[in-house]
């Protein structure tokens, strides 16, 4: 497309920048498109995908290494259509199969606060797939559906305000939703869990393995502080989508979590005897794994075995759902990285256990602690450590 003409730029709009900077972070832009430790926007963050590493682009307004050349109909060619300004197709790990379905003034206004950035002269790194571009046509003609969400009358302004994130910008079904091997959503199987960055992504639907089923206001809570009541801490990649959404307008966060909530097609009985059985569990006593409990009594049981409702108490594991989920990974990560807030910021904290635990006694945690919840073994104890 033309490089964009000096003359033509529009003076700065301060209310379109500010909408543009809430929609910038409901979209976690800044997650993959800033390196860590680099500026803002600069692009350089690897993100690993079972096609090779693809790094993020510079979206900064520079006009020789990033978007400081782009018109804003290049800018919407390149969100709904994957396609970069000089026509070259863009890997779809930037999720314009979900950007397509933005309106035109929400394209308009991230334009506006990303051509507002600061410059940063960064070229971009080369991705390492070995896939040739020209190939990703083909990707699009099979998964690629252009155009804008209808809105459900029979629904609420709420209800359709958070369909139009999370299936739109918020590109939430790209994590929770599995895909098939060449690397487009399952459809049929609409966000029942996918895998992001080497954590699994728990299913949002009927299919949620949530100790505790959600709800609209403990998911708005989850999705606003990173904690819920009766459910674990934010941790992984969830950790910089929280961080991004207390940017946002609650009212926007309410209508995501009323949306995912809405998935869960659960009967109010079924939901009940689940929560039932969930906090049955928080009195099981795994006796048969005693080199596990061993375990976990010397590193885990001062603060859980006390619950949150006790000063320095944490959340009672039979609860949390990195228990119940598929595969150990999550739960191993999260013992062996901690969970700790950003310097400066306050937050729930969890410490590391990787300089204190081997690897035959995490094993014997992870069996212990998945055995608390009454389901199968997992098969995976010492893979995930790896």
């Amino acid at each position: 497309m033309a490089p964009l003409d000096a003359s033509a730029k529009l003076p700065p709009d301060p209310q379109r920048i500010a909408q543009g900077a809430r929609l910038a972070a409901l979209g976690n832009c800044m997650g993959c498109h800033t390196a860590p430790g680099g500026k803002p926007y600069a692009g350089g963050r690897g993100l690993e995908t079972p096609f090779g590493t693809i790094y993020g682009t510079n979206i900064t307004p520079d006009a020789e290494t990033g978007i400081g050349g782009w018109s804003q109909a290049a800018f919407a060619r390149a969100m709904r259509e994957g396609l970069d300004n000089n026509g070259r197709h863009l890997y779809p790990a930037f999720p314009y199969d979900y950007f397509t379905r933005l309106t035109d003034d929400d394209l308009a206004s991230l334009y506006a606060f990303l051509m507002a950035r600061e410059p940063v002269k960064q070229e971009n790194r080369a991705s390492r797939v070995p896939i040739p571009r020209v190939a990703v046509a083909l990707w699009n003609k099979l998964y690629l559906k252009k155009g804008p969400i209808e809105a459900d009358p029979g629904k609420s302004g709420e209800w359709n305000r958070g369909a139009y994130l999370v299936r739109g910008l918020a590109h939430c079904g790209a994590c929770h939703t599995p895909r098939d091997r060449l690397g487009g959503e399952i459809k049929q199987a609409d966000f029942a869990g996918g895998e992001a960055e080497g954590w699994h992504a728990p299913a949002l639907n009927a299919d949620s393995p949530s100790p505790v089923p959600w709800t609209r206001d403990a998911l708005h809570a989850y999705l606003r502080t990173g904690i819920a009541e009766s459910h674990a801490l934010t941790a992984g990649p969830m950790t910089g989508v929280v961080r991004d959404l207390k940017q946002v307008l609650d009212e926007d966060v309410r209508a995501i979590a009323t949306y995912i909530a809405s998935l869960d097609r659960r009967t109010p009985g079924e939901r009940r005897k689940a929560a039932d059985e969930a906090f049955a569990n928080t009195k099981r006593d795994a006796a048969d794994n005693a080199r596990g409990r061993v375990v976990y009594e010397g590193a885990c049981a001062q603060c859980h075995d006390r619950g949150r409702d006790a000063e320095g108490g944490a959340l009672q594991l039979a609860l949390a759902s990195g228990l119940t989920i598929p595969t150990s990974r999550n739960l191993a990560h999260i013992i062996l990285e901690g969970i700790e807030p950003r310097e400066g910021e306050r937050g729930p904290w969890m410490p590391a256990f990787a300089g204190s635990l081997g690897e035959q006694d995490l094993a014997d945690l992870l069996a212990y602690l998945r055995s608390l919840t009454g389901r199968a073994p997992w098969k995976d104890t010492h893979e995930a450590q790896r």
